[in-house]
């Protein structure tokens, strides 16, 4: 049965019972060992996951239709594989994780039946990326991988000498993809195509001439070819000008689109079903969505009635200042989200976070999360708690070995965009606001701007609307004039959403998910205290890891 309750009534109460507790303590580390996981396991989780990479031929990612015909026999031979897996005597995580793995599995077959982004999705073949994404792994499909944040500059030779090679491919890559998207009709992701690519060749254009400064985990840092070999500068330049050349064809051939480009709704559902493993089909996230927007409005006015006597809060127009109170803001969150048993206090977390702090950005440049974070950074430092999961992975991967990595196909987008975007507001009942309640204002929407773009892109999905008409939808039903369907941002998150089904809903579809972990667990046992209860809730998320709520171990009701 589809399961849409919101109980985010039971987590306000268990917060505000538990802000006063101690910090939360580390779970023990033998919570999960790699004896509970079959080598078997292991070892057939890490060969599919290498089957299931693109082939490379003559230097560079191959989706021909050889090669495709070689990976859709390989599948079915990888499922049966899977079946036939001796599975007497296994834990219920090992179970899990054959489901991770099944999963997998339907998101390359769904991808050979259905996106075939290779064929479809110009975006498909921007490969470089000048920054780090703040969830396990890029959000969206990609024909290859080139991460330029992830290299320590200036390069060593061995690092400058493969930066070369992966670069090279580059050219041949976007060659190859004139081929295969030829008979390509989806309107809209050629209409949208050439801003990824344009984005590529900006970022190749930056590191050339010495000004590339990419977001990672651990801050800004700068990149520069100060020292590199003559082989990799031309490389850089080679991928950067057939990256130009390429996002010229893509808009010049976009005129000649006149086809659907969302999945529809019977495969939408499909890909609910047996890839994310959401319990939430197109009509159920629908209604969703529409709660949740209509909840954020009320919330919304509901704030600003209580709060009509006080002074509306004013943007610091100075850098420098702002740069203080941005500080300043995230010691006091880090600090309220270690009191609250939010955050273990590990200094790796707070590190990680620290490293987001947010610098001033010009009132001409601000896009809706900049409209927001210029009154009050909290809304975007409580979603920020990506930055601190993606500093567990690193610091203190996962004892599970198959967990230890991203799910493929973006699995991973409910548990992860769920969590990150239910914290928002878990803080804010929790009493992060106590001291600014006119920051409360900005929670109700941040949520109403999540829920309007997700309600759109289901929308493009069902091929009910453009993404035109999906940018506008969602900036009117965003407060305040903050979302401006011009605005780049808009069309980057239409087109990721569109690209990749069900991310557009997730932030909401994974929201409630979590309210259901947390509801379990408090109708458990009401004699515990409730600060105990969200305690273990937290170190569940930890423990299971960036995998589907429905993997995790759950009450029967």
């Amino acid at each position: 049965m589809l399961r849409t309750r919101f109980m985010l009534g039971c987590c306000a109460m268990i917060l505000a019972a538990g802000t006063s507790s101690p910090a939360l303590s580390a779970p023990p580390a033998a919570a999960v060992v790699q004896d509970e996981i079959p080598a078997t396991l292991v070892d057939f989780a890490a060969g599919w996951r290498r089957f299931a990479q693109p082939e490379f031929t003559a230097g560079a990612p191959d989706f021909g239709s050889e090669a495709l015909a070689r990976k859709r026999a390989g599948l079915i031979e990888w499922k049966a594989r899977l079946a036939q897996l001796d599975r007497s005597g296994w834990t219920q995580r090992a179970q899990a994780d054959a489901r991770l793995l099944e999963a997998e599995m339907n998101g390359l077959d769904f991808d050979l039946r259905v996106r075939r982004p290779w064929a479809r999705d110009p975006s498909y073949f921007a490969t470089v990326y000048g920054e780090e994404s703040d969830v396990p792994a890029h959000e969206g499909p990609s024909a290859d991988v080139v991460d330029l944040f992830r290299y320590d500059w200036p390069l060593s030779k061995a690092d400058d000498a493969r930066l070369t090679t992966q670069l090279r491919s580059v050219p041949i890559l976007l060659q190859r993809a004139r081929t295969w998207l030829a008979d390509g009709n989806a309107a809209d992701l050629w209409r949208y195509g050439d801003r990824a690519l344009a984005e590529q060749a900006s970022v190749l254009s930056a590191l050339l001439d010495g000004s590339l400064s990419m977001r990672t985990l651990e801050g800004q840092k700068a990149a520069s070819l100060k020292g590199a070999s003559p082989a990799l500068r031309r490389a850089v330049t080679e991928a950067r000008d057939a990256t130009l050349a390429f996002a010229a064809w893509i808009k010049a051939e976009a005129p000649k689109k006149t086809g659907p480009s969302g999945v529809g709704k019977v495969d939408y559902n499909w890909y609910m079903k047996h890839v994310q493993l959401l319990p939430y089909d197109w009509d159920a996230q629908r209604g969703m969505l529409q709660r949740e927007l209509d909840r954020a409005w009320a919330g919304l006015r509901l704030e600003e009635a209580r709060n009509r006597h006080l002074p509306p809060l004013q943007a610091i127009d100075d850098p420098a200042a702002y740069r203080r109170f941005a500080e300043q803001k995230m010691a006091r969150f880090t600090d309220f989200l270690v009191a609250n048993r939010l955050m273990e206090d590990k200094p790796y977390y707070r590190a990680a976070l620290a490293a987001q702090t947010l610098n001033y950005v010009p009132r001409e440049r601000r896009n809706f999360f900049y409209h927001v974070t210029a009154l009050d950074p909290w809304p975007l430092y409580s979603h920020d708690i990506h930055w601190m999961e993606l500093a567990r992975i690193k610091h203190e991967p996962n004892a599970d070995p198959i967990r230890r990595t991203a799910p493929l196909f973006n699995i991973f987008q409910s548990r992860s965009e769920g969590f990150a975007t239910a914290l928002e507001e878990l803080s804010m009942h929790a009493g992060l606001y106590d001291d600014v309640p006119r920051g409360r204002e900005l929670v109700w929407i941040m949520l109403a701007n999540r829920a309007a773009r997700g309600l759109a892109s289901l929308h493009v999905q069902a091929n009910e609307w453009t993404l035109a008409e999906a940018g506008r939808f969602h900036a009117r039903w965003t407060p305040r004039g903050y979302s401006d369907p011009d605005n780049p941002l808009v069309g980057f998150e239409q087109l990721l959403y569109l690209r990749q089904p069900g991310y557009g809903t997730s932030y909401v579809t994974g929201k409630a998910e979590l309210d259901a972990l947390i509801a379990d667990a408090a109708a458990a046992d009401e004699t515990r205290p409730a600060a105990d209860v969200l305690a273990d809730v937290f170190a569940t998320l930890t423990r299971e890891g960036s995998v589907p709520f429905a993997l995790y171990p759950r009450r029967a009701r």
